[in-house]
């Protein structure tokens, strides 16, 4: 039975690691990772329009003289009378009126815009006019140099973090925002292994049943044995792909990343990792930028992120895709599959809205229970992991986990049993509940 099973693992994993693909994906993954994070800002900096022109009518004579225009808005003060300035001023693509008021009577401001404003817009001119009304009424008080003073007063504070709940060799600089950034990427790298593996899985075994090469398949092999083969098989290749993108990123922050970075920000990082705060302290620098260095380059840690990777990924993966092959066994194309896939679907989706819990609070209850349940634990405890919880909680998740794909397996190969023989009829769901009820 095992010699049977290892030629199918080893069938499946060659058949997909040998595709152009598989590489191809396996090397741009991570570029096209970063290219994700760093497109909303590209985005935003060539989504610019033209410059826009605002005549500016301001009965108060207050706030037209101190509007800056920019490269997006440029401010054009008028005498005309609203009514005039929009017939008359149709070459400007708004009319923005202050009225007389508007130090007592704040919402005595209106725009007049030839087509439709974008929220940047609005914001942006409402922010300059609350600035300057706060401006005059501060000079009501009387006081000199008030603008100086209130500069001199402003004060930005940044936070070092340090762990007190581990022995005091293992203390380090921690930072939320590392943290959430990477639960985040790992959360969603956990997500598109389970949707696109998992239908791997599935569109596999739609394509063997309509070649009717599962028939010849278990005239020599049992139908469970022929699916826990193709299932160890594809889940391997998930592993793979990890395993590398954690070598590569261990030896990019390990031999590469210190090299890169000046002397003074590895120096500020190494007293991260080593739990000194006194010493990252007194550097010059950005203690958030610091701590993403320090985790980077920290390779006990990387190495931790990335194992347990493997082990959420390798258990979610043979859970979701058991589910996946008994769907493909029982219809005949992929069509027929979308309504019996929405079940399996469904909590994938709400394990990512689960991890907007996870960033409010790692350890609230509900980000626990999340991550323990088994349909949802591979993504909430892969986005709770970077805020360092204890290791029962990652261990009590694994457990549940994989005892949960042991019991998945046997539900599924009944439906795959019997599924993997039907044609030409899609089973409903009170079907598959009663295949599951069939004894052998």
């Amino acid at each position: 039975m095992a010699s049977k099973i290892g030629i199918i693992i080893g069938r499946e994993f060659n058949e997909r690691v040998r595709k152009k693909s598989f590489i191809i994906t396996t090397l741009l993954m991570p570029v096209l990772m970063i290219a994700l994070m760093v497109a909303p800002a590209l985005i935003m900096e060539f989504s610019k329009g033209e410059q826009k022109s605002i005549a500016v009518i301001d009965e108060s004579g207050l706030v037209a003289p101190q509007l800056e225009s920019d490269e997006e808005v440029q401010f054009v003060p008028t005498d005309l009378a609203v009514e005039e300035a929009r017939k008359d001023l149709d070459d400007h693509f708004a009319v923005l009126y202050i009225g007389g008021d508007i130090l007592s009577n704040s919402n005595n401001v209106r725009l007049y815009a030839s087509s439709s404003t974008s929220i940047t817009l609005e914001e942006g001119i409402t922010s300059q006019i609350e600035h300057i009304l706060e401006s005059e009424k501060l000079k009501q008080y009387d006081i000199d140099n008030l603008e100086a003073i209130l500069d001199e007063v402003e004060t930005d504070i940044t936070m070092q973090t340090f762990r007190t709940d581990k022995a005091e060799e293992e203390q380090t600089g921690s930072s939320s925002i590392v943290a959430t950034a990477l639960g985040y990427i790992l959360g969603f790298v956990l997500y598109m292994f389970l949707l696109i593996y998992g239908a791997m899985v599935m569109q596999s075994v739609i394509e063997e049943k309509n070649n009717r090469v599962l028939e010849v398949m278990v005239s020599s092999v049992r139908p469970f044995d022929l699916m826990m083969g193709k299932i160890l098989g594809v889940a391997c290749v998930a592993v793979l792909q990890v395993i590398i993108w954690g070598v590569l990123i261990i030896g990019v922050g390990t031999l590469v990343m210190p090299h890169l970075m000046p002397a003074d920000v590895m120096a500020g990082a190494q007293a991260m990792q080593q739990g000194v705060p006194e010493v990252a302290a007194t550097a010059d620098l950005d203690p958030e930028m610091l701590q993403a260095v320090a985790a980077m380059t920290n390779t006990g840690y990387i190495a931790k992120i990335f194992i347990s990777l493997v082990l959420f990924v390798f258990g979610g993966f043979l859970l979701y895709s058991a589910m996946f092959a008994a769907i493909g066994s029982a219809v005949d194309n992929v069509q027929d599959a979308q309504q019996l896939q929405t079940p399996v679907t469904l909590p994938i989706i709400l394990a990512l809205l689960a991890m907007l819990a996870v960033i409010n609070d790692p350890n609230s209850s509900v980000a626990f229970w999340f991550s323990v349940i088994p349909f949802t634990s591979p993504i909430v405890m892969m986005a709770r992991i970077p805020y360092e919880i204890p290791m029962w909680e990652i261990l009590l998740s694994l457990g549940v986990l994989y005892a949960s794909f042991i019991f998945m397996v046997w539900l599924a190969a009944k439906i795959y049993r019997v599924g993997i023989f039907m044609y030409g009829k899609k089973p409903s769901l009170k079907e598959l509940l009663k295949w599951m009820r069939y004894k052998y």
